[in-house]
């Protein structure tokens, strides 16, 4: 893992191009950006379901059928294809396989709206639907975001580094 120098958050690589393009990112790579929200470079999987990739929304850790063999590289949205443990809020929508940089830590609007809760509430990946968070019900709960306007769906990301 390293801190990547200029970072294109949009962008979609499928392997061949990460090879041929020659691109200085590698997955569990970080970017830093110039307001201070902190990115991760990696691998997304649509998962059993499949749930394709939509810029916005939250992905998890891939951990098919939810057993984890403690990957922390590859992402979906389908949160039965996971462990619970959110990862980040996707910047673009890449296919099945291909790699792209999700947001984990600083204020990002999601997509869809959160699966319950109030401004200043705790969030979790436990309980939510595919692409979003719930209210943390648990101590339990693994909290990666907070509520910053669930209205606005406007969240503060504190996802693992």
């Amino acid at each position: 893992m390293s801190l990547s120098a200029g970072a294109l958050l949009t962008g979609t690589w499928t392997a061949n191009e990460l090879k041929t393009l020659g691109t200085a990112h590698s997955v569990g790579d970080h970017f830093i950006g110039p307001d201070g929200k902190v990115y991760k470079f990696v691998q997304y999987d649509t998962g059993a379901g499949p749930v394709a990739a939509v810029a916005g929304n939250v992905c998890y850790y891939y951990a098919p059928s939810g057993a984890s063999a403690g990957a922390t590289t590859v992402v979906t949205s389908d949160l039965s294809d996971s462990a619970g443990l959110g990862a980040g809020v996707l910047q673009s929508a890449p296919a099945d396989g291909e790699y792209c940089w999700i947001q984990i830590k600083g204020p990002a609007t999601i997509t869809p709206a959160l699966t319950a809760g109030a401004d200043g509430n705790a969030l979790t990946a436990v309980g939510a639907t595919d692409g979003t968070l719930d209210v943390s019900a648990l101590v339990t709960d693994s909290i990666v975001a907070y509520a910053v306007d669930a209205s606005a769906k406007i969240i503060l990301c504190d996802f693992p580094w």
